[in-house]
């Protein structure tokens, strides 16, 4: 009898039954995200506009960026926007998942009411805060005058500081949901057992969040902050339906401004450099959440 070929081999062992069920994913990724990421790469060294193809420069759209203070400003708001938003989702989400990790009445309804901005689509959530934060017809200022705490409607889109303060708060409003659900599965497979061991060893609901809690969720934490943070540093719909990067590029992230570079400033090139110089910050973001949220003291509950 014929011993089987090498190929058969391959393909009836565990490892090549594997190869195969990733091959599709793979070719998926290689077309649609390694393609387009080199390519990326590529016009960002060369002067490329719509309709000409340009030539290579060298790093010339670099040294431009690095004298632009549009840029850094971007980088500013970029950076500003991420912190501020990721923690407060974490902390208004952790305190949520506590929540419904509780014993409560139609607790189900709940958590399929905090997921509806997470499912609303995100232009149609940034079209509803853009009438919330109208500068005549918002809903806010016409609550607060009603109770006579202000004398005019607030321009929250007008001004740079509330501008900021504005797409940060429809940002975290929108990913709270996400982040509370993700933590709330993490919850729940935490064994009862161990808090209530806990509890009868006389530690206080603090302690037992500190020791037992925490520590055993940090896992799903450096996962969901991972996509967190990612998700919002390269957000760009909320931003471009909101603002457009206004007032005076005070809400311009870099992902904008990539945009407003490339295709209505037709400069390829240029918008192809700025979004490869995000590339820095979100390998950062991504390291720091795998090999610094997952520590081993961390997850033991000790100190650094």
């Amino acid at each position: 009898m014929a011993r089987p070929g090498l190929i058969a081999r391959f393909v009836g062992s565990r490892n090549g039954l594997g190869f195969l069920f990733m091959l599709p994913a793979a070719v998926f990724l290689l077309c649609f995200l390694t393609y387009p990421l080199g390519l990326g790469v590529w016009l960002g060294f060369t002067d490329t506009t719509i309709g000409r193809p340009g030539i290579f420069i060298g790093l010339e759209n670099y040294i431009w960026l690095s004298d632009d203070p549009v840029f850094w400003l971007s980088v500013f708001n970029t950076l500003l926007y991420t912190t501020v938003a990721s923690v407060l989702k974490f902390v208004l989400g952790l305190w949520l998942a506590l929540i419904l990790n509780e014993r409560l009445p139609m607790k189900n309804l709940f958590r399929a009411i905090i997921l509806l901005p997470w499912v609303v689509p995100t232009v149609l959530s940034a079209l509803a805060f853009w009438w919330i934060y109208d500068s005549q017809f918002s809903i806010i200022s016409w609550v607060l005058m009603k109770w006579g705490w202000i004398d005019a409607p607030i321009n929250f889109l007008g001004d740079p500081g509330m501008a900021r303060a504005s797409v940060i708060a429809a940002n975290v409003w929108r990913g709270i949901p996400f982040v509370a659900i993700s933590l709330l599965a993490g919850l729940q497979t935490i064994p009862q057992s161990l808090n209530e061991a806990a509890a009868l060893d006389g530690a206080t609901s603090w302690q037992r969040f500190r020791r037992i809690t925490l520590p055993l969720l940090t896992p799903i934490i450096a996962v969901v902050m991972t996509f967190s943070v990612l998700f919002t540093f390269t957000d760009f719909q909320l931003i471009y339906v909101l603002t457009r990067g206004g007032p005076v590029n005070a809400t311009h992230l870099m992902a904008t401004l990539s945009f407003q570079r490339a295709i209505p400033g037709g400069q390829l090139g240029e918008g192809a450099a700025i979004a490869v110089a995000m590339i820095p910050f979100l390998l950062a973001a991504i390291l720091f959440s795998f090999f610094g949220l997952q520590r081993r003291k961390w997850q033991q509950g000790g100190g650094d």
